[in-house]
């Protein structure tokens, strides 16, 4: 009896250390890099909006005096587009592969597809890494969902009131993503 007990107790320490270790980290730079090209990707789509565009908020309710609350905030930045915007920004994950800097070696996810509006074209290719393996853009848009998914509030909070430093507010202050340090425009 004692030994049935020992052996099902040593089999839940060993049950408990594998589930543990399935469970694993998440890749720091893949999800670094998936929460700064959200935030670069965002930031783009609002940039594309008409400024002079306004949405309607507020309650569509008739007051007791007979007027209707509600105001005019611009379109960019307004919660119901942010909210669209959060809906397709996975999708643009297809246009970052995983890039080695060719001088440090630093592993990161950068955009290789040009934007319409880009005229320059990235040169360095030789440096991009694609195919199908754990370092497929396929990983980013898993990254980018579960990043989306797990602080699409703070995302649409930050974006609807601040217009800098967000990458380094969400990545690395909220989220605890990325460490403290915004790469430049490009360098994700």
């Amino acid at each position: 009896m004692a030994s049935t007990v020992l052996r099902l107790g040593l089999l839940l320490v060993v049950l408990s250390a594998c589930s543990l270790s399935a469970e694993g980290k998440k890749d720091a730079v893949l999800y670094c890099s998936a929460c700064r090209a959200i935030v670069d990707e965002l930031s783009y789509s609002i940039k594309q909006v008409d400024p002079k565009k306004t949405i309607n908020i507020g309650s569509f309710r008739l007051n007791p005096d007979g007027s209707m609350k509600d105001q005019k905030v611009p379109l960019a930045r307004s919660e119901t587009h942010l909210t669209e915007l959060l809906e397709e920004v996975c999708n643009k994950m297809n246009d970052y592969a995983h890039y080695v800097d060719p001088n440090t070696k630093e592993k990161s996810y950068k955009r290789f597809a040009p934007r319409d509006d880009d005229k320059s074209a990235f040169a360095d290719f030789e440096n991009f890494q694609f195919g199908d393996g754990p370092e497929s853009s396929k990983s980013l848009v898993f990254a980018c969902e579960s990043v989306v998914e797990e602080y699409e509030d703070e995302i649409i909070s930050l974006f609807a009131r601040e217009a800098d430093h967000v990458a380094e507010k969400l990545c690395s202050e909220v989220s605890g993503l990325c460490k403290a340090t915004v790469p430049s425009r490009g360098e994700l």
